[in-house]
């Protein structure tokens, strides 16, 4: 898989994508397996693989977002300082996740300023971009290309980490 091509990690360092994606752990999770709920405590942040997970708020878990590109980010509210997470999150098919502590991730960007101060950037045009396209807003000059290139090999589907 190369992960690297995620828009979050695109760029960086190859030693500080390696220090992170050793730190994951990949799972797939059935049809409905709820990942997380709104007011857990948010302790990890993950990236598709494959599949589709439904992202909701409110009583009524209404979906504001649905993750379906391999490489998006989600459950990053521990990343930005929040101890519970936002949304909820719910696969709407078979997924593959990979799992990332969320004081791991934050002990890599600590430990490499700069591309800990990339990796951030990059996570705050990411929510920007989500947050303008759960909206429903067209901005000129701003594109919603949060689309990825990315390769897996069945080998790599099991559920060590990675």
């Amino acid at each position: 898989m190369y992960i690297k091509q995620s828009e979050l990690l695109w760029g960086l360092d190859n030693h500080f994508i390696k220090e992170f994606i050793d730190s994951a752990m990949k799972k797939t999770y059935p049809e409905g397996y709820k990942l997380f709920s709104a007011g857990d405590p948010a302790d990890f942040f993950y990236i598709l693989i494959r599949g589709s997970i439904c992202l909701s708020v409110g009583e009524q878990d209404k979906t504001t977002y649905v993750v379906e590109h391999a490489g998006e980010a989600f459950g990053w509210s521990g990343l930005v300082g929040m101890p519970k997470y936002s949304a909820s999150a719910e696969c709407a098919k078979e997924s593959m996740v990979m799992i990332f502590a969320k004081d791991f991730v934050q002990s890599v960007a600590d430990n490499d300023p700069e591309n800990g101060m990339r990796f951030y950037r990059r996570l705050a045009r990411m929510l920007g971009k989500r947050l303008i396209h759960s909206y429903g807003i067209e901005m000129e000059g701003v594109t919603d290309d949060l689309y990825y290139t990315f390769a897996t090999d069945e080998k790599d589907e099991s559920l060590e980490p990675a």
